[in-house]
């Protein structure tokens, strides 16, 4: 079986098509959490990811935007977005948003697997380095954690005692890319696709996944979207500014 996982979406459909348009061929499509948020396409996007799959785990974005959650840890600029998010979704889609589940998220069919938002403990904790993961890698009851949240992509992995982080290298950030790892036995891992909407480790590409269950490899994908259009979507919306010059720096 070969899974697309897509993160972090945050309102940006021109991102989320680009993705489409550039993933690889595959079986399911699994969504670890911020559909909506930040971005000026909340209905389009939260359509589109509603029809390609029925595995999700909530983000902290749906959460704030559906009032589940308020907007009080949130800092300006994304609270602003969250609220007018919350005024343009449409009551189906809101409906829907207060459904997803809180994470971890398991399958019977795929036993060594869990899905997350921030991390199992805590579904709002950002795992951005070595040491906020390395708890999580010693105890986990599953090998492989998908998560998402801090919109950086890349892989922590645990073996034979040591933990470390791994980075996908890419040629460039003009065009789209892959870049491949083979998981191994005995190893435990917390693997994040990357933003599709929001990229924050440099590369204002959309960021999304591709694993495969059969020959356990990771295939990290990067592909160029059409930015400006995004960016005029943020402008004409009156969201601040910040929301869409931070699209072309990928932070």
């Amino acid at each position: 079986m070969r899974i697309l996982l897509l993160s972090d979406i945050h309102s940006n459909l021109e991102a989320l098509e680009a993705c489409l348009a550039a993933a690889p061929e595959h079986d399911r499509v699994f969504n670890l959490g911020d559909v909506v948020g930040y971005g000026a396409s909340p209905n389009e996007v939260t359509t589109k990811a509603r029809g390609l799959g029925e595995v999700f785990v909530r983000g902290n974005h749906d959460k704030a935007v559906s009032g589940i959650d308020n907007i009080e840890s949130f800092n300006p600029v994304a609270g602003l977005a969250a609220l007018w998010n919350r005024e343009h979704l449409e009551a189906e889609h809101m409906t829907w948003l207060r459904t997803l589940p809180h994470g971890p998220v398991t399958l019977p069919e795929l036993a060594d697997i869990q899905l997350v938002h921030g991390a199992p403990d805590d579904e709002d904790r950002y795992v951005v380095n070595v040491p906020d993961a390395i708890n999580t890698l010693a105890t986990a009851e599953r090998a492989i954690t998908f998560f998402g949240h801090t919109h950086i992509q890349g892989l922590f992995r645990m073996r034979a005692g040591i933990a470390e982080a791994v980075y996908p290298e890419y040629a460039s950030i003009a065009k789209t890319e892959t870049w491949n790892l083979e998981l191994e036995s005995g190893t435990t891992y917390m693997i994040n696709p990357g933003s599709v909407g929001q990229p924050r480790d440099g590369d204002w590409r959309a960021a999304f996944g591709v694993f495969d269950t059969e020959k356990r490899t990771m295939t990290f994908c990067r592909t160029p979207y059409d930015l400006r259009s995004a960016q005029e979507r943020i402008f004409a919306a009156n969201l601040p500014p910040r929301l869409a010059t931070r699209l072309a720096a990928g932070r």
